[in-house]
Parts: structure tokens; C-alpha cells; sequence
């Protein structure tokens, strides 16, 4: 069996070879939140973003995320995204987010499901950033995959 570490055998870093591995339907799901100042919290509230809709600025952002994944984290793969939904929830003065990508590869979803998330949280950062610098973005984690050789895994506390 092909090693499937990133290091070769000379401490170089490479690209795990999944040339060998038979595609199979793929799932992952990751989520984060962001933490509000008031003011941006209230201008979420009331629609009234100066810079526009931020929800849908998010969605489009973690989209477009998800479909560049290989070209910001540098051993990913370029895989076939399949489909991406993402879901924005404000509860008071957060918000969170959870990206789902899904399709049919020969390795995982987990990183674009990362990176989306990310994304989406790092855009509601930059359009209410001058409303409010008193922000955090917290909890992202992978809370889902299935699919491959390793199965399913579901994220617990």
C-alpha cells in the first residue's frame, strides 16, 4: 500500500498519489461561527450593511472557496465538486455557518467543507468591519464525512 502522508521518504513535502483510488460518493460537512459587535449585529438585523446583502455576499464567497480549495491549501487536490450548500444562522449577536459539499472522488470533501466555511465567516468579517471590530470567528470544525476508505465520521464534543 502507497504511503498517504504529505512528507516523502526524504522529509520532502509531496502530493499524497490517489491515482490508484476508485472514485466513491463523498460527503463532508463543517460548520464555524462568528461573534458580533452590536452594531454589526443590528445593521444584520435591519439590513442595513452599508457594503450590502451579507448573507448572500457569504454564500458566494464559501462557493467560490470550495471551488478553489486546491489552489490555497498547497497539497489539496483539484477535485469535482459535485454540489455546496451553505446555511447561515443568526441566533442574537453570532452567527453560524455550515458548509456541505458533496460528489464523487477518489479523495475526500473535508478541506473545500473547511475552507468554505471559512470564507463565509471571513466575509461577514470584511463587510461589517467598520461597523464593529469587536469580532471572533470560533468553532470551526469538521462536523461530518463519509465516504472513502475511511468511512463515516461524525464530530463530538
Amino acid at each position: 500500500m502507497k504511503s498517504m502522508s504529505h512528507i516523502d521518504d526524504q522529509g520532502k513535502a509531496r502530493m499524497v498519489d490517489i491515482s490508484g483510488k476508485e472514485p466513491s460518493d463523498r460527503y463532508a460537512r463543517a460548520s464555524g461561527r462568528i461573534l458580533l459587535g452590536d452594531n454589526a449585529s443590528r445593521a444584520i438585523d435591519s439590513d442595513s450593511v452599508p457594503k450590502g446583502d451579507v448573507f448572500a455576499a457569504a454564500r458566494i464567497a464559501a462557493i467560490q472557496a470550495v471551488k478553489k480549495t486546491w489552489e490555497t491549501i498547497p497539497l489539496c487536490h483539484p477535485i469535482r465538486i459535485g454540489g455546496t450548500e451553505i446555511e447561515l444562522m443568526k441566533a442574537g449577536t453570532s452567527v453560524t455557518a455550515v458548509c456541505t459539499v458533496k460528489g464523487r472522488e477518489s479523495t475526500g470533501y473535508e478541506m473545500e467543507a473547511l475552507v468554505g466555511v471559512t470564507a463565509a465567516l471571513l466575509t461577514i468579517y470584511d463587510m461589517t468591519k467598520a461597523l464593529d471590530r469587536v469580532m471572533e470567528i470560533t468553532d470551526v470544525r469538521l462536523l461530518q464525512k463519509s465516504g472513502g476508505k475511511s468511512g463515516e465520521y461524525v464530530w463530538q464534543k
